[in-house]
């Protein structure tokens, strides 16, 4: 890698060629167009709802300003939920980049992998027999946790038991990313039997709970939630930006990868390690959220390609502007009722992975 880098700084030194810094500056563009955007769905986010608040209030709310109930409505309920929308949506889309590149599968994500299943089993273990939750009959507040640290930790055990799982399988004979997605559609089903066996045993306010709790939801997040989720997600979104080279060097193969001087085992061991962490707390404070690890780094690699000092960044802010327009949609389809917004992400993922598995993805 330092040779890779070594070669960067010397191109640097002399003048570029006006076709590169055109490429360069494309994708530079994209990723601040789409800042821009998400910054614009933000404001408009915290406006709309079932309380119209005008954009000036809404910049006034934010700037401290005192506009009577709009600060309440925008601070304790709408900021932090669009906040969380934006941060999940970042962890889901950066998981799922990672994991596309270390198991060099198109169609790799949490979701598709079954490693959120796995933590949404280890969660509902922890809140139903292990005691880390208060259950409650209705509300966004279905599920309340009293421990969340007991919780993800469970939640994250699990998530690693399938993690191992899905390595293990990508060791033996070089498995093909068909029969990848085939042993996480097994692990998602084998999960979620076990929710259900769960909730068989479950009394009615556990069960209604339990079911309500696996809709993934940004809205039950609350500024305590918040800074635990932030406190995963950012730092996670930086080891994988600082493993950025040893990723393009996976994507070019396991043996070019070493020939460069990368240890593979160790780099993918981390990295699922990682994503799983990331994709444990998520699922333990919101419930599971499909399909947007899968369906980000597609859309961003269609406008920054695969190299991963751009598509991570990239990946990144379409998972922001994905989760925050999908909430914001499922808050206003169907107003006064709010939907959880893993249905609509469901909605958008499922035909996407159809036509990659139809047509197939060369990554």
């Amino acid at each position: 890698m330092e040779f890779i880098e070594g070669e960067m700084d010397e191109l640097k030194g002399d003048t570029l060629p006006f076709g590169y810094t055109g490429y360069i500056r494309k994708k530079i563009s994209f990723m601040i167009i789409s800042s821009i955007l998400l910054f614009l769905l933000l404001i408009y986010s915290i406006a709309v709802g079932a309380a119209s608040v005008s954009f000036s209030d809404v910049v006034a709310a934010l700037l401290g300003y005192d506009v009577g109930n709009i600060s309440t409505i925008v601070w304790n309920i709408r900021l932090p939920r669009a906040l969380a929308a934006i941060v999940s949506g970042i962890g889901l889309s950066v998981a799922g980049v990672a994991l596309q590149s270390i198991l060099r599968n198109p169609l790799g994500s949490p979701y598709t992998l079954g490693i959120s299943h796995a933590a949404a089993f280890g969660a509902a273990f922890s809140v139903i027999v292990l005691g880390s939750g208060t259950m409650r009959s209705t509300g966004a507040d279905a599920v309340m946790l009293n421990n969340p640290y007991m919780t993800t930790a469970v939640a994250f055990i699990f998530s690693m038991i399938a993690t191992f799982i899905l390595i293990a399988i990508a060791k033996y004979r070089n498995a093909s990313p068909e029969v990848m997605i085939l042993t996480g559609v097994a692990l998602a089903s084998l999960f979620t039997a076990g929710t259900m066996f769960l909730q068989y045993f479950a009394d009615d306010v556990q069960l209604a709970a339990v079911v309500f709790w696996t809709f993934g939801d940004v809205g039950r997040a609350d500024w305590g939630d918040l800074g635990i989720l932030t406190a995963i997600v950012v730092p996670s979104m930086l080891y994988f930006l600082i493993n950025r080279w040893n990723y393009n060097a996976i994507d070019a193969g396991d043996e070019t990868a070493r020939g460069l001087g990368v240890n593979v085992e160790k780099v993918r061991l981390w990295g699922m390690l990682v994503a799983s962490l990331m994709t444990a707390f998520i699922v333990a404070f919101l419930g599971v959220i499909g399909f947007v690890g899968l369906v980000c780094p597609h859309m961003a690699r269609r406008f920054v390609g695969d190299e991963q000092r751009f598509l991570l960044p990239a990946s990144c802010l379409t998972g922001g502007l994905l989760l925050l327009g999908a909430d914001t949609a499922a808050r206003l389809m169907l107003a006064p009722h709010e939907l959880p917004v893993a249905i609509l992400t469901a909605f958008m993922g499922a035909p996407l992975f159809l036509y990659l598995l139809i047509r197939g993805y060369q990554h």
